[in-house]
């Protein structure tokens, strides 16, 4: 029945144009405000997405690294058993790192350098995210470099064109320095370039990969003994529990980790910058409110005999506060379902027509990404209606105590 006053007083003539005007303005204001937070955070979840997406290209579902103050860990070829066998392990990749100088005439450009073996390729997605060249690591004789974006930009050269190798200088394993003369304590070794990967800057400007046997032998590693174990899931969600299933196996001097753990202060990042955005919007919802509130105040001093004559016929305060809390609710709720509507459309028309480009053209992408989520929609609907009830409960609460006065 409150509903059914609220529709009436909605749709009623109002002996005060501006009261359906305010009346308008706040529902303007939070439609406009909804369509707002549904396109701000679909398009940081397109983003979100994508740098997801990226990362995951490059960094596995489950990393096995030596602990802190330890450059390297040994995994024997039992153990590597072990981690086959374990349920949802699909592939499994060693891997060597380290920090290499690389050479192109007078040009010199830090690295950091991994040596990969064969399965590399079904670990991560860096051999899909090829732009030139092609993905080849050569052998321990006759090494291939793969190079990122980045690096390739700052040697001032095109991997599938370069005539000339690069030299690459890497300290040499158990190695002391000598201040006088660096050039005993670093191996030097021709490499040609076989292609170029782009994935995302800050890896695309420190990467480049090779054979892992080269770099066992430019470090005078052992079989058994290498930076990191590099692996692949059939479900990235089982993560955690195969990530505990390794460290049993392994033990407490290696660490394990998920690809949230690898990259947990960009996770948490993107998390916050979320909930930042949702914060400045809700703080824009409550002050057009305020709109709402004024609103409804004035149409309580219009209303004033129908309230009279409704406590006259035995209506008490509280239906007459639910008549006045619900004609708040239902300005919020028509503004709120139009104002998603839009935002639907709207993205549905630039994921179709890609209506709104990104400048400079250094992306991946050209068109702001988005990427739709239910739980926004939930959390928005939930937003609205906790503001436009607190909204509206002043106004109502003030109709509900007018006293019964008939006469004047």
């Amino acid at each position: 029945m409150n509903f059914l006053f609220a529709w009436r007083y909605f749709k009623a003539k109002k002996s005060t144009n501006a009261i359906n005007v305010i009346a308008w303005i706040s529902m303007v204001a939070i439609m406009s405000i909804t369509f707002a937070f549904i396109v701000v955070l679909s398009v940081f979840n397109g983003f979100e997405g994508l740098v997801k997406s990226l990362y995951s290209s490059f960094y596995p579902h489950v990393l096995i690294t030596p602990k802190a103050g330890n450059k390297t860990i040994l995994v024997s070829p039992a153990q590597l058993k072990q981690l086959a066998a374990v349920k949802d392990v699909v592939h499994y990749s060693g891997v060597i790192e380290e920090k290499t100088l690389l050479l192109n005439g007078e040009i010199q450009v830090p690295v950091a350098l991994k040596g990969v073996d064969d399965a590399y390729k079904q670990v991560t997605g860096v051999a899909d995210n090829i732009i030139r060249g092609e993905y080849a690591t050569g052998t321990s004789e006759r090494p291939i470099i793969v190079l990122g974006n980045g690096v390739e930009g700052a040697l001032a050269i095109e991997s599938d064109k370069n005539l000339y190798p690069l030299t690459a200088y890497i300290f040499k394993g158990g190695a002391s320095t000598n201040a006088a003369d660096l050039y005993q304590s670093v191996a030097a070794e021709n490499m040609i370039t076989g292609g170029t990967f782009l994935i995302q800057a800050d890896i695309d400007n420190k990467y480049a990969i090779t054979n892992i046997d080269f770099m066992r032998r430019m470090l005078a590693l052992k079989d058994d003994e290498y930076s990191r174990i590099e692996i692949a899931l059939t479900d990235e969600s089982k993560a955690a529990t195969v990530g505990k299933s390794i460290q049993k196996i392994l033990g407490n001097d290696y660490v394990v980790e998920t690809r949230y753990e690898q990259n947990k202060s960009l996770y948490s990042v993107m998390t916050l910058e979320k909930w930042a955005i949702y914060g400045i919007l809700t703080l824009m919802l409550i002050v057009a409110a305020f709109t709402m509130i004024g609103g409804l105040t004035m149409l309580v001093l219009e209303k004033q005999k129908d309230i009279q004559v409704l406590k006259a016929m035995g209506a008490n305060n509280g239906l007459i506060q639910k008549i006045f809390l619900s004609e708040g609710l239902l300005l919020a709720g028509i503004g709120a379902i139009s104002g998603i509507i839009l935002a639907v459309i709207f993205c549905w028309a630039q994921v179709r027509f890609e209506l709104i480009p990104l400048e400079g053209g250094t992306f991946l992408i050209n068109y702001y990404p988005v990427k739709l989520v239910a739980g926004d929609f939930l959390l928005i609907l939930a937003t609205v209606s906790v503001v436009a009830f607190t909204a509206s409960w002043f106004p109502s609460r003030k109709a509900a105590l007018q006293p019964i006065q008939l006469k004047s």
